[in-house]
């Protein structure tokens, strides 16, 4: 392993690893305005291995200056956002009354550590937030750190872009529907 400990294999080793995650928004009710005004929105988070989906959805919910809770789940092992052979990581309800048309779920945000998931240095995997909104994430692994250094976790490092606001005001009438970035 190199100095710096980043991970170059399947996982880094140790019981809990810090990983750098690059959150970008890729699509979601945003006027072509602020579009304009903000080609790239990302934030890039810093959390431990041992913490859980819900706490990485805890820290995007404030990096990007959400208000309003809603339904979320990620889905990983796939090619990024939207793709039907993700694993589903859901909230504890959707186990009981899953979305109709969705594949089985595969483990439950509150107690699934990020360290469980298998990820690499260079995965993509998907955030979606409020399932009428509609509000999509690409998160990049940036690099995986065998040790954790000391301090609270997990944290925003780096904010790209304003936060778009998390509902659009009706008088506005360039919402762009489909906002879709890469």
């Amino acid at each position: 392993m190199n100095k710096d400990k980043r991970q170059t294999g399947p996982r880094a080793t140790g019981k809990d690893c810090l990983y750098e995650l690059e959150v970008f928004l890729i699509d979601g009710p945003m006027t072509k305005t602020f579009i304009s005004q903000n080609p790239v929105v990302s934030r890039a988070i810093q959390i431990r291995g041992a913490q859980s989906l819900e706490i990485l959805h805890y820290a995007i919910f404030g990096a990007f200056g959400r208000e309003d809770h809603h339904m979320y789940e990620f889905q990983v092992g796939g090619k990024g956002p939207m793709d039907p052979k993700a694993r589903r990581y859901v909230l504890s309800g959707e186990f009981d009354n899953p979305m109709p048309g969705t594949p089985k779920p595969a483990g439950d945000v509150t107690c699934t550590a990020i360290d469980s998931l298998g990820l690499k240095t260079g995965d993509a995997f998907g955030y979606w937030f409020d399932f009428g909104d509609n509000w999509w994430h690409q998160i990049n692994v940036v690099a995986i750190v065998s040790k954790v250094p000391r301090g609270n976790f997990p944290r925003v490092i780096k904010r790209t872009g304003e936060n778009p606001p998390q509902y659009v005001d009706g008088e506005e009438e360039d919402c762009d529907e489909d906002a879709s970035k890469e």
